[in-house]
Protein backbone atom coordinates (compact mmCIF):
# COMPACT_ATOMS: atom_id res chain seq x y z
CA UNK A 1 0.00 0.00 0.00
CA UNK A 2 3.00 2.80 0.85
CA UNK A 3 4.83 1.27 -2.33
CA UNK A 4 1.44 1.86 -4.19
CA UNK A 5 1.36 5.79 -3.02
CA UNK A 6 4.23 6.78 -3.81
CA UNK A 7 3.94 5.59 -7.04
CA UNK A 8 0.61 7.68 -7.53
CA UNK A 9 2.58 10.98 -5.75
CA UNK A 10 5.36 10.37 -8.05
CA UNK A 11 2.56 10.33 -10.98
CA UNK A 12 1.19 13.44 -9.39
CA UNK A 13 4.57 14.94 -9.88
CA UNK A 14 5.13 14.03 -13.15
CA UNK A 15 1.96 15.81 -14.24
CA UNK A 16 2.84 18.87 -12.54
CA UNK A 17 6.21 19.10 -14.05
CA UNK A 18 5.09 18.54 -17.20
CA UNK A 19 2.33 21.08 -17.14
CA UNK A 20 4.56 23.49 -16.58
CA UNK A 21 6.86 22.86 -20.24
CA UNK A 22 4.24 21.37 -22.63
CA UNK A 23 0.70 22.53 -23.55
CA UNK A 24 -2.47 20.15 -22.58
CA UNK A 25 -3.73 18.97 -25.84
CA UNK A 26 -7.79 20.46 -26.36
CA UNK A 27 -10.24 18.43 -27.20
CA UNK A 28 -11.90 17.06 -30.58
CA UNK A 29 -14.57 19.80 -30.79
CA UNK A 30 -17.74 20.55 -33.23
CA UNK A 31 -17.28 17.09 -35.83
CA UNK A 32 -19.43 16.27 -38.04
CA UNK A 33 -18.87 13.14 -38.82
CA UNK A 34 -17.08 9.33 -37.03
CA UNK A 35 -15.63 7.16 -39.49
CA UNK A 36 -14.02 3.79 -38.08
CA UNK A 37 -14.91 4.35 -34.56
CA UNK A 38 -18.39 3.16 -33.29
CA UNK A 39 -18.97 6.41 -31.53
CA UNK A 40 -18.15 9.68 -30.77
CA UNK A 41 -14.97 9.45 -29.16
CA UNK A 42 -12.82 12.31 -27.23
CA UNK A 43 -9.04 12.40 -27.24
CA UNK A 44 -9.61 12.35 -23.76
CA UNK A 45 -10.60 8.51 -24.22
CA UNK A 46 -7.52 7.43 -24.55
CA UNK A 47 -5.66 8.44 -21.47
CA UNK A 48 -2.75 6.31 -21.05
CA UNK A 49 -2.38 5.67 -24.34
CA UNK A 50 -0.24 7.68 -27.02
CA UNK A 51 -2.23 9.74 -29.57
CA UNK A 52 -1.23 11.39 -33.34
CA UNK A 53 -3.21 13.71 -34.49
CA UNK A 54 -2.76 14.38 -38.17
CA UNK A 55 -4.85 17.36 -39.82
CA UNK A 56 -5.56 16.39 -43.69
CA UNK A 57 -8.18 16.28 -46.32
CA UNK A 58 -8.30 14.34 -48.75
CA UNK A 59 -7.24 16.13 -52.24
CA UNK A 60 -3.92 17.40 -50.59
CA UNK A 61 -0.79 16.27 -52.32
CA UNK A 62 1.23 17.14 -49.02
CA UNK A 63 -1.21 15.26 -47.23
CA UNK A 64 -1.33 12.15 -49.87
CA UNK A 65 1.89 11.82 -49.49
CA UNK A 66 1.95 11.22 -45.78
CA UNK A 67 -0.68 8.82 -45.32
CA UNK A 68 1.98 5.70 -45.97
CA UNK A 69 3.41 6.45 -42.76
CA UNK A 70 0.62 7.14 -41.20
CA UNK A 71 -0.94 3.98 -42.35
CA UNK A 72 2.17 1.86 -41.19
CA UNK A 73 2.71 3.38 -38.19
CA UNK A 74 -0.86 2.98 -37.55
CA UNK A 75 -0.23 -1.27 -38.37
CA UNK A 76 2.85 -1.08 -36.44
CA UNK A 77 1.88 0.21 -32.89
CA UNK A 78 -1.64 -0.04 -32.50
CA UNK A 79 -1.66 -2.71 -30.52
CA UNK A 80 1.31 -1.15 -28.56
CA UNK A 81 -0.58 2.14 -27.78
CA UNK A 82 -0.98 4.37 -30.78
CA UNK A 83 -4.06 5.87 -31.77
CA UNK A 84 -4.05 7.45 -34.47
CA UNK A 85 -7.12 10.12 -35.11
CA UNK A 86 -7.40 11.84 -38.77
CA UNK A 87 -9.08 15.73 -38.40
CA UNK A 88 -10.17 15.58 -42.18
CA UNK A 89 -10.82 19.43 -42.29
CA UNK A 90 -11.76 20.29 -45.85
CA UNK A 91 -10.43 22.96 -48.33
CA UNK A 92 -13.27 22.46 -50.76
CA UNK A 93 -16.53 22.11 -50.59
CA UNK A 94 -16.86 18.52 -51.90
CA UNK A 95 -14.19 17.53 -49.41
CA UNK A 96 -17.21 17.67 -46.82
CA UNK A 97 -19.15 15.37 -47.88
CA UNK A 98 -18.36 11.80 -46.02
CA UNK A 99 -18.95 9.16 -48.60
CA UNK A 100 -16.40 11.10 -50.75
CA UNK A 101 -13.81 11.01 -47.64
CA UNK A 102 -14.47 7.47 -47.08
CA UNK A 103 -13.61 6.73 -50.56
CA UNK A 104 -10.33 8.10 -49.89
CA UNK A 105 -9.73 6.23 -46.89
CA UNK A 106 -10.64 3.20 -48.77
CA UNK A 107 -8.21 3.96 -51.72
CA UNK A 108 -5.16 5.09 -49.47
CA UNK A 109 -5.26 1.97 -47.12
CA UNK A 110 -6.74 4.32 -43.58
CA UNK A 111 -8.07 1.94 -41.37
CA UNK A 112 -7.51 4.45 -37.99
CA UNK A 113 -10.36 7.06 -37.14
CA UNK A 114 -10.91 9.92 -38.86
CA UNK A 115 -13.00 12.42 -38.07
CA UNK A 116 -14.67 15.53 -40.24
CA UNK A 117 -14.36 18.76 -38.86
CA UNK A 118 -16.16 20.40 -41.87
CA UNK A 119 -16.65 23.76 -39.55
CA UNK A 120 -12.76 23.96 -38.09
CA UNK A 121 -13.64 23.50 -35.22
CA UNK A 122 -11.06 21.40 -33.91
CA UNK A 123 -8.53 23.33 -36.27
CA UNK A 124 -9.59 26.17 -34.62
CA UNK A 125 -9.11 24.69 -31.07
CA UNK A 126 -5.64 23.92 -31.87
CA UNK A 127 -4.68 26.56 -33.31
CA UNK A 128 -3.75 24.97 -36.74
CA UNK A 129 -3.12 26.79 -40.13
CA UNK A 130 -1.62 23.71 -42.16
CA UNK A 131 -2.17 20.89 -44.64
CA UNK A 132 -0.70 18.49 -42.94
CA UNK A 133 0.08 18.85 -39.02
CA UNK A 134 0.49 16.11 -36.81
CA UNK A 135 0.69 16.23 -33.08
CA UNK A 136 1.93 13.97 -30.52
CA UNK A 137 -0.35 13.83 -27.31
CA UNK A 138 1.21 11.47 -24.41
CA UNK A 139 -0.16 9.59 -22.25
CA UNK A 140 -1.09 12.35 -19.68
CA UNK A 141 -2.83 14.66 -22.92
CA UNK A 142 -0.05 16.83 -22.78
CA UNK A 143 1.61 17.84 -26.57
CA UNK A 144 4.66 16.53 -26.70
CA UNK A 145 5.83 16.91 -30.66
CA UNK A 146 4.42 18.46 -33.88
CA UNK A 147 5.10 18.86 -37.32
CA UNK A 148 3.99 21.28 -39.90
CA UNK A 149 4.03 19.62 -43.59
CA UNK A 150 5.81 16.89 -45.09
CA UNK A 151 8.38 14.90 -43.92
CA UNK A 152 10.40 14.46 -40.45
CA UNK A 153 8.90 10.72 -40.68
CA UNK A 154 12.42 9.38 -38.80
CA UNK A 155 12.07 11.72 -36.02
CA UNK A 156 8.43 11.32 -35.90
CA UNK A 157 8.73 7.60 -35.65
CA UNK A 158 11.10 7.91 -33.09
CA UNK A 159 9.17 10.14 -30.56
CA UNK A 160 5.79 7.85 -30.85
CA UNK A 161 8.25 5.04 -29.56
CA UNK A 162 9.79 7.33 -27.04
CA UNK A 163 6.11 8.40 -25.73
CA UNK A 164 5.33 4.20 -26.04
CA UNK A 165 7.83 3.66 -23.53
CA UNK A 166 6.56 5.79 -21.35
CA UNK A 167 3.26 3.91 -20.98
CA UNK A 168 5.61 0.97 -20.82
CA UNK A 169 5.64 -0.43 -24.08
CA UNK A 170 8.88 -2.11 -24.71
CA UNK A 171 9.69 -0.28 -28.45
CA UNK A 172 12.81 1.75 -27.89
CA UNK A 173 14.76 -0.91 -30.20
CA UNK A 174 12.44 -1.58 -32.95
CA UNK A 175 13.70 -0.93 -35.99
CA UNK A 176 12.21 2.10 -38.05
CA UNK A 177 9.51 2.07 -40.70
CA UNK A 178 10.96 1.75 -44.39
CA UNK A 179 8.26 3.79 -46.15
CA UNK A 180 9.81 5.81 -48.71
CA UNK A 181 10.11 9.57 -48.04
CA UNK A 182 8.82 11.34 -51.39
CA UNK A 183 8.90 15.02 -49.86
CA UNK A 184 10.46 16.92 -52.89
CA UNK A 185 13.91 17.84 -52.43
CA UNK A 186 14.47 20.29 -55.29
CA UNK A 187 14.68 24.20 -54.52
CA UNK A 188 12.65 25.67 -57.26
CA UNK A 189 9.34 24.40 -58.21
CA UNK A 190 6.02 26.10 -59.39
CA UNK A 191 4.01 26.25 -56.45
CA UNK A 192 0.21 25.53 -55.53
CA UNK A 193 -2.37 27.62 -57.84
CA UNK A 194 -6.00 27.42 -56.94
CA UNK A 195 -8.86 28.37 -59.40
CA UNK A 196 -11.60 29.54 -56.90
CA UNK A 197 -11.64 33.36 -56.68
CA UNK A 198 -12.04 32.74 -52.53
CA UNK A 199 -9.01 31.04 -52.47
CA UNK A 200 -6.95 32.87 -55.87
CA UNK A 201 -7.95 35.96 -54.82
CA UNK A 202 -7.29 35.76 -51.22
CA UNK A 203 -3.16 34.46 -51.78
CA UNK A 204 -2.86 37.14 -54.78
CA UNK A 205 -3.26 35.04 -57.07
CA UNK A 206 -4.85 35.89 -60.72
CA UNK A 207 -5.23 33.90 -63.92
CA UNK A 208 -2.67 35.23 -66.35
CA UNK A 209 -5.04 36.32 -69.29
CA UNK A 210 -6.11 39.80 -69.16
CA UNK A 211 -8.79 40.02 -67.44
CA UNK A 212 -8.05 37.94 -64.65
CA UNK A 213 -10.65 36.49 -62.68
CA UNK A 214 -14.30 38.11 -62.25
CA UNK A 215 -15.83 36.64 -59.31
CA UNK A 216 -19.21 35.27 -60.29
CA UNK A 217 -18.89 35.76 -64.02
CA UNK A 218 -18.58 33.64 -67.16
CA UNK A 219 -16.24 35.16 -69.37
CA UNK A 220 -14.60 34.08 -72.88
CA UNK A 221 -10.56 34.41 -72.56
CA UNK A 222 -8.42 34.44 -75.42
CA UNK A 223 -4.55 32.96 -74.66
CA UNK A 224 -2.01 35.62 -74.87
CA UNK A 225 0.97 35.54 -77.38
CA UNK A 226 3.30 35.42 -74.11
CA UNK A 227 3.20 33.13 -71.43
CA UNK A 228 4.56 34.13 -68.19
CA UNK A 229 5.61 30.86 -65.90
CA UNK A 230 3.86 29.68 -62.85
CA UNK A 231 0.29 30.90 -63.84
CA UNK A 232 -2.89 29.53 -65.06
CA UNK A 233 -3.84 30.64 -68.22
CA UNK A 234 -7.36 30.11 -70.00
CA UNK A 235 -8.78 29.82 -73.16
CA UNK A 236 -12.60 30.17 -74.17
CA UNK A 237 -15.72 30.88 -72.07
CA UNK A 238 -15.11 29.77 -68.87
CA UNK A 239 -17.56 30.97 -65.23
CA UNK A 240 -16.13 32.01 -62.28
CA UNK A 241 -16.83 29.91 -58.77
CA UNK A 242 -15.81 31.08 -55.15
CA UNK A 243 -13.62 27.56 -55.08
CA UNK A 244 -13.23 26.43 -58.71
CA UNK A 245 -13.22 27.54 -62.73
CA UNK A 246 -16.06 25.60 -64.49
CA UNK A 247 -15.97 25.01 -68.53
CA UNK A 248 -18.73 26.45 -70.39
CA UNK A 249 -18.21 24.14 -73.43
CA UNK A 250 -14.74 23.79 -75.56
CA UNK A 251 -11.98 25.12 -73.73
CA UNK A 252 -8.25 24.66 -72.41
CA UNK A 253 -6.27 25.17 -69.72
CA UNK A 254 -2.31 26.37 -69.80
CA UNK A 255 0.23 26.38 -67.54
CA UNK A 256 4.63 27.19 -67.64
CA UNK A 257 5.44 25.20 -65.05
CA UNK A 258 8.46 23.78 -63.19
CA UNK A 259 8.29 20.44 -61.35
CA UNK A 260 9.00 16.43 -61.82
CA UNK A 261 5.20 16.31 -61.18
CA UNK A 262 1.69 17.85 -61.63
CA UNK A 263 -1.49 17.40 -59.78
CA UNK A 264 -4.96 18.97 -60.69
CA UNK A 265 -8.06 18.70 -58.02
CA UNK A 266 -11.03 18.36 -60.79
CA UNK A 267 -14.32 16.78 -61.44
CA UNK A 268 -17.48 16.70 -63.72
CA UNK A 269 -20.73 17.71 -62.49
CA UNK A 270 -22.53 14.69 -64.18
CA UNK A 271 -21.41 12.22 -66.52
CA UNK A 272 -17.49 11.01 -66.74
CA UNK A 273 -15.86 13.20 -69.38
CA UNK A 274 -12.05 13.06 -71.32
CA UNK A 275 -9.63 15.93 -70.09
CA UNK A 276 -6.74 15.89 -73.23
CA UNK A 277 -3.04 15.81 -71.76
CA UNK A 278 -0.62 17.69 -73.60
CA UNK A 279 3.42 18.36 -72.98
CA UNK A 280 5.06 21.14 -75.43
CA UNK A 281 1.59 20.58 -77.43
CA UNK A 282 2.42 17.31 -78.18
CA UNK A 283 0.18 14.67 -76.33
CA UNK A 284 2.11 13.36 -73.24
CA UNK A 285 4.09 10.32 -73.66
CA UNK A 286 3.92 7.56 -71.54
CA UNK A 287 7.64 7.64 -70.66
CA UNK A 288 6.07 10.62 -68.61
CA UNK A 289 2.58 10.15 -68.34
CA UNK A 290 1.00 10.59 -64.85
CA UNK A 291 -0.58 7.63 -62.99
CA UNK A 292 -4.23 8.66 -63.83
CA UNK A 293 -3.50 9.10 -67.80
CA UNK A 294 -5.38 7.13 -70.26
CA UNK A 295 -3.96 6.25 -73.96
CA UNK A 296 -6.49 5.43 -76.58
CA UNK A 297 -6.64 6.32 -80.43
CA UNK A 298 -3.35 8.02 -80.35
CA UNK A 299 -4.73 10.38 -77.09
CA UNK A 300 -3.60 10.75 -74.01
CA UNK A 301 -6.01 11.95 -71.59
CA UNK A 302 -7.50 11.81 -67.87
CA UNK A 303 -11.08 10.27 -67.02
CA UNK A 304 -12.56 12.82 -64.79
CA UNK A 305 -15.03 11.06 -63.08
CA UNK A 306 -15.06 11.85 -59.26
CA UNK A 307 -14.03 15.22 -57.11
CA UNK A 308 -10.56 14.42 -56.49
CA UNK A 309 -6.89 15.19 -57.20
CA UNK A 310 -5.92 13.82 -60.62
CA UNK A 311 -2.24 12.74 -61.59
CA UNK A 312 -1.17 14.34 -64.62
CA UNK A 313 2.71 14.06 -65.07
CA UNK A 314 5.82 12.39 -64.12
CA UNK A 315 9.37 12.96 -65.43
CA UNK A 316 12.79 15.16 -64.89
CA UNK A 317 12.38 17.98 -62.84
CA UNK A 318 12.68 20.62 -65.63
CA UNK A 319 10.50 23.76 -66.97
CA UNK A 320 7.44 22.71 -69.05
CA UNK A 321 4.51 24.09 -70.84
CA UNK A 322 1.23 21.85 -70.25
CA UNK A 323 -1.96 22.19 -71.98
CA UNK A 324 -5.09 20.18 -70.99
CA UNK A 325 -8.27 20.60 -73.48
CA UNK A 326 -11.76 19.95 -72.34
CA UNK A 327 -15.04 19.77 -74.21
CA UNK A 328 -18.03 19.74 -71.52
CA UNK A 329 -19.88 21.92 -69.90
CA UNK A 330 -19.54 20.04 -66.48
CA UNK A 331 -16.00 20.13 -66.13
CA UNK A 332 -14.28 21.99 -63.14
CA UNK A 333 -11.20 22.96 -61.44
CA UNK A 334 -10.03 23.62 -57.90
CA UNK A 335 -6.26 23.80 -58.18
CA UNK A 336 -3.02 22.96 -59.32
Amino acid sequence: QFSGLKNKERQVKDVLLKAGKYPQAPELTGISGYINTKKEIKISDFRGKVVLIDFWTYSCINCIRTLPHLVEWDKKYRDRGLVIIGVHTPEFEFEKNIENVKEAMKKYGIEYIVVQDNDYATWSAFKNRFWPRKYLIDKDGFIRFEHIGEGAYEKTERKIQELLTETGMDVIDMSLSEVEDKTPKFGRWTPELYAGYDFALSRSQNIGNSEGIQPDQTITYILPSKLNRDIIYLQGSWKSNSDNLQSQGESSIVLDFTASSVNIVADSMSEPLEMEVLIEDNYISKEQAGSDVEFKDGKSFVMIDKPRLYNLFNGDHEDYKLTLKINSKDFFFNAF
